[in-house]
């Protein structure tokens, strides 16, 4: 009998609840049926499913859909929407009674809330905690403690950022709000873009910028200026960050944005080095060389005092699996914030499964489709650079199509927007006939129509026109620019 006993009170002695305070859930709900401002202080960061008590959750419900609607919720308006048997000693009408009666002051609702949400994230630390350890005793002997690592990173992440870290259902009036709040980001942001502007006027009015949760492939042959269009994007949009920090003290960008740059091919440096000769108008290889004069010296060193501030983030670690990459992305995310991804490119990245691996089409499906995961994970556009295939080059017009993304058709079908970039110019050059004859004229006057210019053609637009749109190219300092239109240049006398 003594042993029994000692067992039970071991037994009572391991039992551990689940953290929650019940006592701040009854009084947050007084305050919100006595004073609904209460409601203000908690609805922008606490949600229903962050109660314990589940009756308490539904409470919660109701009063976030009332007040939302205009109307005033009060122990009368909820008691409406809710069962009315309780417990057999309590009604929900007596319940509500009760929380109102028992509050005291909204003052400590923001606590109240505070308070509830944290012990909500402590809640789904645990259920991960306990996923992550009950999966490293049964794993698969083919499943790698990589995985594992990735998929608990993931969880935190999103745990971090949104407070929850599963999937689910969402409501249609949150999502109508969210399209509703978007809309008014466009009319307040400069341009009226619903993304991110890219400095780039005629394609942004295209796009409407760059949009959340987006995958916008970006390809072209070799030599056709891919990552300076990427570098410019990026560098425009770090440029013109500017923060605003929200009433529950978090930071979003009014313009501009933080951006991460994932380059494979190309250091950090020569990145570098490209963004300078943009920015201080000396070509990059004549940087390279060191041939400067003083004038241009100081040029340099003041473009790269105002580059330095710019919140341009550079990995260029080579042969990186995209499960690393996605890794790296949350993880920059989570400490500097992050408002734009670009990959440079695609086809360098490799599968994260032993089977993708063996079969490069399974590999790249496998790629592209994390990509557009990862888009809608961190809520952010991600531009991936991709090579073409050479059947480019056996056509006479040698403007991309969408049959020419290379290796996969996951790539056409995953992204969400397809740019393709092409310059005339390039092929025209390789085409010059002998000097002094009618060929070499035309040819000559040809030349001087594309000379400069640069095509960016959409292909595929899931939300918006496809279309070509014409811009400036400046190939000694690797610079696109907005073209200037023909009604703006100065009158030309015949």
């Amino acid at each position: 009998m003594e042993a029994a006993q000692k067992f039970d009170v071991a037994q009572a002695e391991d039992y551990r609840q689940a953290p929650h305070n019940v006592e701040a859930e009854q009084a947050l709900l007084g305050a919100i049926l006595v004073n609904n401002e209460a409601f203000d202080r908690v609805s922008d960061f606490l949600l229903a499913e962050h109660f314990y008590e589940q009756v308490h959750a539904d409470i919660y419900s109701v009063c976030t859909k009332i007040i939302r609607t205009g109307k005033r919720a009060t122990p009368i308006t909820v008691k409406t929407f809710l069962p009315d048997d309780l417990t057999p000693e309590f009604s929900m009408t007596q319940y509500l009674a009760r929380l109102a009666a028992d509050a005291t002051t909204i003052i400590n609702a923001s606590d109240y809330g505070q308070t509830i949400y944290d012990l909500a994230i402590r809640r789904k630390l645990i259920i991960v905690g306990e996923t992550l350890a009950n999966e490293a005793y049964t794993a698969d002997f083919d499943s790698p403690p990589s995985l594992q690592i990735e998929n608990t990173e993931k969880a935190l992440f999103e745990l971090a950022e949104k407070g929850r870290s599963d999937g689910g259902f969402v409501d249609f009036s949150a999502a109508l709000r969210e399209a509703v709040n978007m809309a008014g980001e466009a009319y307040r942001r400069d341009g009226s873009l619903s993304g991110l502007a890219s400095g780039l006027v005629d394609m942004d009015q295209k796009m409407g910028g760059l949009q959340r949760s987006d995958l916008i492939i970006l390809a072209a042959r070799p030599a056709m200026g891919k990552t300076s269009l990427a570098t410019n994007i990026a560098f425009n949009i770090a440029k013109a960050y500017e923060p605003e920090v929200l009433p529950d003290g978090t930071i979003k960008p009014a313009n501009g944005g933080v951006v991460a740059f994932f380059s494979l091919e190309m250091s950090a440096e020569q990145l570098a080095t490209r963004i300078l000769a943009e920015q201080s108008g000396i070509s990059s290889s004549d940087i390279r060389r060191g041939k400067i004069h003083e004038n241009q010296f100081s040029k340099l060193v003041e473009a790269s005092n105002i580059m330095a501030k710019a919140p341009l983030y550079i990995d260029d670690t080579g042969g990186l699996a995209i499960s690393q990459l996605a890794a790296r992305a949350r993880r920059l995310k989570r400490q500097k914030g992050m408002d734009l991804l670009i990959v440079d490119y695609l086809q360098l990245l490799s599968g994260s499964s032993a089977k993708s691996q063996a079969n490069r089409v399974q590999e790249l499906t496998e790629i592209t489709t994390s990509l557009k995961a990862l888009a809608k994970e961190l809520e952010v556009p991600i531009i991936a650079l991709s090579q073409l295939s050479r059947q480019v080059e056996a056509r006479d017009d040698k403007r991309p199509q969408l049959a020419d993304l290379r290796e996969s058709g996951s790539i056409e079908q995953d992204a969400d927007v397809v740019l393709f970039v092409y310059r005339e110019e390039y092929y025209l050059k390789g085409k010059m006939p002998q000097e002094n004859t009618p060929e070499f004229f035309e040819w000559q006057a040809k030349m001087n129509e594309v000379e400069g210019r640069a095509e960016v053609i959409i292909s595929k637009q899931r939300h918006g026109p496809t279309g070509t749109v014409q811009l400036h190219f400046n190939a000694n300092l690797t610079r696109f620019g907005n073209l200037a239109k023909d009604e703006y240049l100065p009158e030309q006398l015949e």
